[in-house]
């Protein structure tokens, strides 16, 4: 197996991350879902600190990617960290390289001293289930997951400032 290392993304490494996140879409056969431009990764990563990136690098390669963030949890009562994006290119796979990645973000997770480590996978995904069992993870089949997005959340938005205006009006 190859020496794998791990370094953290900079700004200088937007038009890469960028191609992460389309080759992982891509895989996912959700690349038509992708609008992330190299000015919001910019923007989002870099100016407001909304989410970090390491990159696992192989012979001076970056053979995969992570993308993560700061959750906080109640029942914890600390932070944990969610994993939003976890990627190895093709010819890198079965390497090592995605448990190098998880090894990683778990030593980070502890380092910071979060509470726990959190992602999802799409149902059909039967080889990251199988590798992610492997690991030790179990699955949260007690909670539905929710998004609002697009219209609805802007929808929700407007309702806001229509009660923020009622109210003051009364």
């Amino acid at each position: 197996m190859a020496r794998i290392t791990f370094r953290s993304a900079g700004p200088g490494d937007i038009p890469l991350i960028l191609r992460f996140i389309r080759d992982l879409a891509r895989y996912e056969k959700l690349e038509h879902e992708v609008v992330a431009t190299e000015e919001l990764l910019c923007q989002w990563l870099f100016e407001k600190n909304a989410a970090e990136v390491i990159f696992a690098v192989v012979d001076g390669t970056e053979a995969g990617f992570a993308l993560f963030f700061s959750t906080y949890s109640t029942f914890l009562g600390r932070a944990g960290m969610f994993l939003e994006d976890l990627f190895v290119s093709p010819e890198y796979r079965r390497t090592g390289i995605g448990k190098a990645l998880f090894c990683e973000l778990a030593r980070l997770s502890v380092e910071r001293g979060y509470g726990r480590l959190e992602w999802r996978c799409l149902d059909w995904n039967t080889p990251s289930i199988d590798f992610y069992l492997s690991l030790g993870a179990k699955p949260k089949s007690e909670w539905t997951e929710y998004r609002i997005a697009g219209g609805a959340l802007s929808k929700l938005a407007g309702m806001a400032r229509e009660n923020a205006t009622n109210s003051k009006s009364s």
